[in-house]
Order: structure tokens, then C-alpha cells, then sequence
């Protein structure tokens, strides 16, 4: 099975420049690219020689294993821009999570920017535990290392220079954090809470 870049509906946006997101939606199709590049190449190793190519082939899964976790975290990304900026719903199972966890939606979105500010490139997550049923939002250095197991993405944030190299220098992070925000759909995180409360 080969994977395709999705489309994804992503309208004019406040303070991210449609040259970024083409940039970035490059970058995203890239991944895809190489994921099927690396499950191409060791079925073709193992037809060659299976046993001899064994280190090969164990080599290139660690690689894929970044290749689909940027495919897939890029997915989570632009699904979050898609038709436009779309406020969170008052008094919603979202909005009680996050208030139970953090004590308003406000500290929320603060802890949330404060997790943004961590030195470094990586990624911002919002995961859902449902054994605990709590929030969690945490750092990600590498895509494919470090994700809290087994638990669901509600909202992820790119925070490697390339999602806003083209509109803000390194320094300014900050403030692309804060436009990313500002053009989150809601709704999509919701819809991701919703079902892993159900």
C-alpha cells in the first residue's frame, strides 16, 4: 500500500502566509515520499536476500518510523487549519477536560504557549489519557521517539522552525504560536476529544 498526500482545506490565514504553507505542505509531501520510498526499498532487499539484508532493512524501518510519524503529525497539523478559524464551544466535554486539568480555558491556552516556548525544535501535543481521563500537554523533540504511549493526539503544533521559518524569525516563535492559535478550528479538536470520551 502506498500513501498519498491528502488535500487539505485551508483557507487564507492571520499572520501565517499562504508561501509558509505551501512550504510546509511541501515538506509534508516529502514525508510521504520517503515513507514510500523505505517500504519500496526493503521489499526489494528482501526479494534480493532477505537474511543478508537483514541489518539493511532493520536500518530502514528505524528510518520509516520518522518518515510516517512526520506524514502522520503533519496530517494532525493541517486537519487543525481546515475551514477557517472556529472557537472552542462553551461549556463543551473539551472545555470541562481542560478546566478540570488546568483551572480555566485561559491557563489552558497559556500552559499550552509555555510548553510552546520549550529551546528547541519539536512538537507541542495535546493528548487525551482515557484511563485517567485527563489532558496531558507535552513536548516532543523527534516525531518518532517520545510520544506519551498509547495516547490520543487532540491537538498538535508544529514547533520545527520550517512551520514558520518564512514568516518569523527563530526569536519570534512566540508570535507564530499566537497566530497558529488564532486560526485553530476548534471544532476538529473537539471532534478528536469527543471520540476517545465516548
Amino acid at each position: 500500500m502506498m500513501y498519498s498526500p491528502r488535500t487539505f482545506a485551508i483557507p487564507e490565514l492571520k499572520g501565517i502566509s499562504q508561501k509558509q504553507i505551501d512550504v510546509h505542505l511541501a515538506l509534508y509531501e516529502g514525508y510521504i515520499k520517503h515513507a514510500n520510498l523505505i517500504m519500496d526499498k526493503i521489499e526489494e532487499l528482501r526479494s534480493q536476500d532477505a537474511e543478508g539484508n537483514a541489518y539493511l532493512m532493520a536500518e530502514l524501518r528505524r528510518r520509516f518510523n520518522f518518515e510516517f510519524d512526520g506524514m502522520r503529525m503533519h496530517e494532525y497539523y493541517f486537519e487543525q487549519l481546515e475551514n477557517g478559524s472556529l472557537r472552542p464551544q462553551a461549556e463543551s466535554p473539551l472545555m470541562d477536560a481542560a478546566v478540570d486539568r488546568y483551572g480555566s480555558w485561559d491557563n489552558f491556552i497559556a500552559h499550552i504557549k509555555e510548553v510552546c516556548g520549550t529551546r528547541g525544535v519539536g512538537w507541542t501535543i495535546v493528548y487525551y489519557d482515557p484511563a485517567a481521563r485527563k489532558l496531558h500537554t507535552a513536548w516532543i523533540t523527534d516525531q518518532e521517539v517520545g510520544q506519551l504511549a498509547g495516547l490520543p493526539i487532540i491537538l498538535a503544533i508544529d514547533m520545527w522552525e520550517h512551520a514558520f521559518m518564512v514568516d518569523y524569525m527563530p526569536a519570534e516563535k512566540k508570535n507564530y504560536v499566537e497566530a497558529f492559535l488564532e486560526n485553530v478550528n476548534w471544532e476538529v479538536i473537539e471532534k478528536r476529544f469527543l471520540s476517545e470520551v465516548v
